[in-house]
């Protein structure tokens, strides 16, 4: 039988490589919309995610002038860069279509939604790629509520298998 995909998460197609998920994001927030986004990146940077050297725990979107921006995503130094290593933490430029932009900023804007990273990985052409997921954020009930059926879905799974 089959697995059925979750919906809420889309899945890599044939020779993207994950660099990193933002699992905390998906507890936090409930995710309305993705968009994938191009990085603006340096050598050294790329050279980091190729070892896996990120972390999106604190990351969010920002709508500065125009332009998207990842705010707080930190990219670990590389080790052999030397004088011509990066800042880790400094924000970096997100590249998105204008209209894709446009209906994103509004709907945040309007509604009071976040732009969240929700994973960072490589595409079969070898270029980062960001998926940003326009969330809103949940209350503790809404998280509790997520639990009990989560658990409650895994002892239906574990009851059919033993039967």
């Amino acid at each position: 039988m089959a697995k059925k995909q979750k919906n809420s998460q889309p899945e890599l197609n044939k020779g993207q490589r994950s660099i990193v998920e933002n699992r905390k994001a998906r507890h936090r927030f409930a995710v309305l919309d993705s968009l994938e986004c191009g990085l603006v990146l340096r050598g050294s940077e790329v050279k980091s995610l190729r070892e896996g050297k990120v972390s999106l725990d604190e990351a969010y979107g920002r709508v500065i002038d125009g332009e998207v921006w990842l705010v707080g995503c930190d990219i670990q130094e590389y080790a052999n860069a030397n004088m011509w290593n990066h800042d880790p933490r400094r924000p970096r430029k997100l590249l998105v279509k204008k209209r894709e932009l446009l209906r994103f900023a509004n709907q945040a804007k309007e509604k009071g939604l976040t732009l969240v990273p929700l994973k960072l990985y490589f595409n079969e052409r070898g270029v980062a790629k960001v998926l940003l997921g326009l969330c809103k954020g949940k209350k503790l009930y809404d998280k509790r509520e997520d639990q009990k059926k989560a658990t409650a879905k895994r002892d239906i799974e574990r009851a059919m298998r033993r039967r």
